[in-house]
């Protein structure tokens, strides 16, 4: 999605050749009108898959799931970090390791929001090693649940969990596919059709 990568060239940060910043627009001051634009090519890549629910987990992919679920007509269910009182023991759960903040999280979905019936389209802002990804998969199948497919922002395809992902048979679609990035060199997009 040409529309996201020039955000990425204009405003994204390279640290340390493999963090990438792209806090003025995606995840944390949130450009709400990239976001609608981000949400029709989702519908478009994936608007024949049935999808009855969007997941992601918490928190950076909460805004552009929510926005994305506005084409879908369908709800947003997000994997919490933390058990709160409001969440009772009825819940799949599973363990994520966090590449950004380089720690372990159980994740989990209370069992009401995700059922056997449902096909499931996992929307998350970043795709690098794919344990927010496999968390979630885990979570789907949990329930018994349909993995529809998984709508990545910004794919670092220089890392691991893209083909992961993809080899799990899941068909994943990134907006943006980066190539290789670093301080000195920028960042190098991989053409998509």
């Amino acid at each position: 999605m040409k529309l996201l990568e020039e955000r990425i060239r204009q405003e994204g940060v390279v640290k340390d050749n493999d963090v990438l910043k792209v806090d003025r627009f995606l995840n944390h001051q949130m450009d709400v009108n990239l976001f609608m634009e981000m949400g029709k090519e989702f519908k478009r890549l994936f608007g024949n898959e049935k999808v009855s629910r969007i997941l992601t987990i918490e928190a950076s992919g909460i805004g552009i799931a929510c926005v994305a679920a506005q084409s879908f007509g369908v709800p947003v269910v997000f994997a919490k970090k933390n058990k709160t009182k409001n969440i009772s023991g009825d819940v799949y759960t599973t363990q994520v390791e966090s590449f950004t903040h380089g720690k372990s999280y159980e994740i989990m979905v209370s069992r009401e929001f995700l059922k056997p019936q449902d096909r499931v389209l996992l929307i998350d802002d970043f795709l690098a090693n794919g344990a927010a990804l496999m968390g979630l998969i885990t979570l789907v199948r949990q329930a018994g649940a349909t993995v529809a497919g998984a709508g990545i922002c910004i794919e670092k395809a220089f890392q691991p969990g893209g083909k992961r992902i993809r080899e799990l048979g899941i068909r994943v679609e990134s907006l943006a596919r980066i190539e290789s990035m670093s301080q000195e060199g920028g960042i190098k997009f991989i053409d998509m059709p």
